[in-house]
């Protein structure tokens, strides 16, 4: 999709899952309400189901991404399910090629691999998810490596005994990740799709998505551009009803912007009792206004701004809210909205 006006009858739809961990609640939680879920949004008509990976953090239940997807990919029969992303430069490629070689065999054609190019926790992490300390940036000899497993003749020619198994038959579609320009112009140079995290930095997102298409390389995973914005989502009754709804993940970006600690994010009652400071809501407006926000009027005219001004071809719905059915009711709005299903459908 080229900057413009936005079709959404030609538009997907998909979910990026965080498994976020709310006060009251365990990672365990977590985990179960993802479980909950997908089936849920498979049967609305959404088109993917990432789920993301975070190590060390206690607000976020997703650090093993692979199996999830398998149990995700189980209890689900039209989502194509994969991982938003896997952070490539904490694993040994022949690892992942290994893992999503099996998904893949075991889910054909519904399986994607996404890629993030930062280590995305501590250096301590880091390195005890590596086995070393992380020596500047591989990403590029990574990412060559993993794919000559898929392609299963690179390595041969440098009389490597190893391949991956089963991945070298299987191989899912390979995306990059990104939340900055750099990123862009490195997918759309290797030809690869890529999908923008417009919910951490919605300021570059229209200067990334525009150099990814100016930069593209058809290469033989991709003919042609292709992108996902991926963006917060918080669909309610009303606009008010929404806004309510998204104080609690607001309220844990303040308490991380202010201590600097990823505490489990704060419970719905917590965000009203908090007083909220006119700097408090200066800060959250920074990243929370162009997000999508709103009853089902503002979610529309919303999405269709969004997608108009950063030309993607695809929209990722990152939707955090402590209550595990004003989620799935988020989902359900948004399908309705976008014409995903019609309102008397839209209930499991």
């Amino acid at each position: 999709m080229k900057e413009g006006t936005a079709d959404l009858a030609r538009t997907r739809f998909s979910v990026l899952d965080t498994a976020p961990v709310w006060a009251g609640t365990t990672a365990t939680d977590a985990l179960r309400n993802t479980m909950d879920l997908a089936p849920r949004v498979d049967r609305l008509g959404y088109h993917r189901y990432w789920i993301s990976e975070h190590h060390n953090s206690h607000r976020l239940a997703t650090s093993s991404p692979a199996v999830l997807i398998g149990h995700v990919a189980m209890a689900t029969s039209s989502l194509r399910v994969g991982s938003g992303g896997v952070l490539l430069t904490n694993h040994a490629p022949l690892l992942i090629a290994e893992q999503f070689g099996t998904l893949e065999a075991l889910h054909p054609g519904r399986i994607d691999l996404g890629l993030g190019r930062s280590a995305g926790t501590d250096v301590v992490t880091t390195t005890l998810l590596r086995g070393s300390p992380p020596d500047g940036d591989d990403f590029g000899p990574k990412l060559d490596e993993l794919t000559s497993y898929f392609a299963g003749d690179s390595f041969a020619d440098l009389d490597n005994p190893v391949m991956a198994v089963p991945a070298h038959d299987n191989r899912p579609p390979i995306w990059l990740l990104g939340s900055s320009p750099s990123s862009a112009v490195t997918a759309g140079r290797l030809g690869l799709p890529y999908a923008y995290g417009h919910q951490l930095r919605p300021s570059e997102s229209v200067a990334a998505l525009r150099a990814y298409r100016e930069n593209f390389r058809p290469s033989a995973h991709l003919d042609r551009p292709y992108s996902i914005v991926a963006a917060f989502v918080i669909a309610g009754e009303s606009d008010e009803h929404a806004q309510w709804l998204a104080r609690p993940v607001q309220l844990g970006f303040l308490h991380v912007h202010q201590s600097g600690r990823t505490t489990v994010y704060p419970s719905a009652a917590e965000a009203d009792e908090h007083t909220w400071t006119n700097e408090d809501d200066d800060l959250v407006r920074q990243l929370f206004a162009p997000q999508v926000i709103g009853g089902p009027d503002t979610v529309r005219r919303s999405v269709e701004e969004l997608l108009s001004t950063t030309g993607a071809d695809e929209l990722m719905a990152v939707t955090m809210v402590p209550d595990p059915a004003d989620r799935l009711r988020s989902y359900e709005l948004l399908a309705e909205v976008v014409g995903l299903v019609s309102p008397a459908t839209a209930a499991p």
